[in-house]
């Protein structure tokens, strides 16, 4: 299918796209660790430091009324973008690994005891395995992992073999960040409910690229980062269902969290602000809203199907070079292409890449397990936006000839 998305005005959007480097055009092909933003966004940050800037909730004043406003406004797009139910289940944070934890210390000490397990599956990011494993430490829980084929699907049928009595959890990545696996998680979730287990989604790499509902998909958690969903550092989103929400202690003491303090006793906040101590990314909040503003305009919709158009293209190109071995070729996939070249180090692919002007990541990309499964110690990995085009990846194998050269 053929999209109506005008990616040549869309790249006008980003102002990082115009530049060089080593003297050639930046071709970015490293969205899955982060995007670039749009002047939109850009503008959001400069408009708010410029004409707004204020402390939100406690003033009385304009500017912090106006500021409050527009926070609470950025809050409103959040829900709304992944259909959530009300605001007050979108909690700030400063992007996926701090919802994670934030979960793991509040909701996984919460009702997580000694001989529980919480399920994850054999490509999470470390920041969906770290947490856990040392929330299983001090509870004496253990961690149970769902084995994938060697295309880097899920086995559902293991996971169903794992999901008991003793399953308090089911922590999993939506799409994987090193493979582009999409995981079934309708599927997943549906499977973990009909043992009364909650789910908490890792969406840091899905938000930005597949059109994500909570309420349909069912999910009970869903965390993402602003970053790679072209907005800035330092802020993401835990979304939670209220009545879990509701039960869970707060993450940190402070300011806002609070309706009334004593030296003797405490009476926490109602939702969301028992989740968001001290002054938060006023900036970063405000400039996600726009971010959300404008891939809701370009349509998630449109989006994935020029993104899935763009990674075929791709997976034909380099599938084509028989020096080179595609890392990861589930059927449901989305746009990241990692790959291991013979003899030669990824670290040195990318370093040859760079000087060509192609921008990807090298690495474990934070999914050592992962890597262990394959048998390898690191991919090269380049992983796609909207705003890429055929031409980028031309690009990408014009500069992979120039690593065959070099190692030739």
């Amino acid at each position: 299918m053929t999209t109506t998305l005008d990616v040549a005005k869309i790249r006008d959007d980003f102002p990082i796209l115009k530049q060089f480097v080593h003297g050639k055009p930046l071709v970015y092909l490293d969205n899955a660790a982060t995007s670039q933003k749009p002047q939109a966004v850009i503008d959001s940050l400069v408009q708010y430091y410029t004409t707004t800037n204020a402390n939100v909730h406690r003033g009385v004043h304009t500017l912090s009324q106006q500021a409050t406003e527009d926070y609470e406004g950025a809050r409103a797009k959040v829900r709304q973008f992944i259909g959530a139910a009300e605001d007050r289940e979108i909690i700030f944070v400063r992007g996926t690994t701090e919802g994670i934890n934030l979960v793991a210390q509040t909701y996984g000490r919460r009702n997580i005891g000694p001989g529980d397990e919480i399920i994850v599956s054999n490509m999470e990011h470390h920041s969906n395995i770290v947490p856990w494993q040392m929330l299983c430490e001090e509870k004496g829980a253990l961690l149970r992992v769902v084995p994938i084929n060697d295309d880097g699907e899920l086995l559902l049928d293991e996971y169903e073999k794992l999901l008991g009595p003793r399953t308090k959890l089911v922590s999993m990545v939506h799409q994987s960040n090193s493979l582009g696996t999409i995981l079934p998680v309708a599927q997943i979730i549906a499977m973990a409910h009909s043992h009364g287990v909650p789910v908490l989604l890792d969406g840091a790499q899905s938000v930005p690229h597949l059109p994500v509902n909570v309420q349909q998909l069912g999910c009970d958690f869903l965390v993402f980062s602003g970053h790679k969903l072209y907005g800035p550092t330092g802020i993401g989103v835990l979304y939670g269902k209220a009545e879990l929400l509701e039960a869970m202690p707060p993450f940190q003491g402070g300011g806002e969290m609070i309706k009334s303090v004593t030296f003797e006793k405490t009476i926490y906040n109602d939702l969301p602000n028992k989740f968001e101590a001290g002054t938060p990314n006023i900036a970063g909040a405000i400039a996600l809203g726009a971010a959300v503003d404008y891939v809701t305009e370009l349509g998630i919709d449109r989006i994935q199907a020029y993104e899935h158009e763009l990674l075929e293209y791709g997976t034909r190109a380099l599938s084509d070079i028989s020096a080179l071995r595609i890392i990861g070729t589930a059927a449901e996939k989305a746009g990241v292409l990692s790959f291991v070249m013979d003899g030669v180090h990824p670290h040195d692919i990318g370093t040859i890449l760079d000087t060509e002007g192609v921008a990807i990541r090298t690495g474990h990309h934070c999914t050592q397990p992962l890597m262990e499964r394959f048998q390898i110690p690191a991919t090269a990995r380049a992983s796609l936006a909207f705003y890429n085009t055929r031409e980028d990846i031309d690009v990408l194998v014009k500069a992979i000839d120039r690593v065959i050269e070099v190692f030739s």
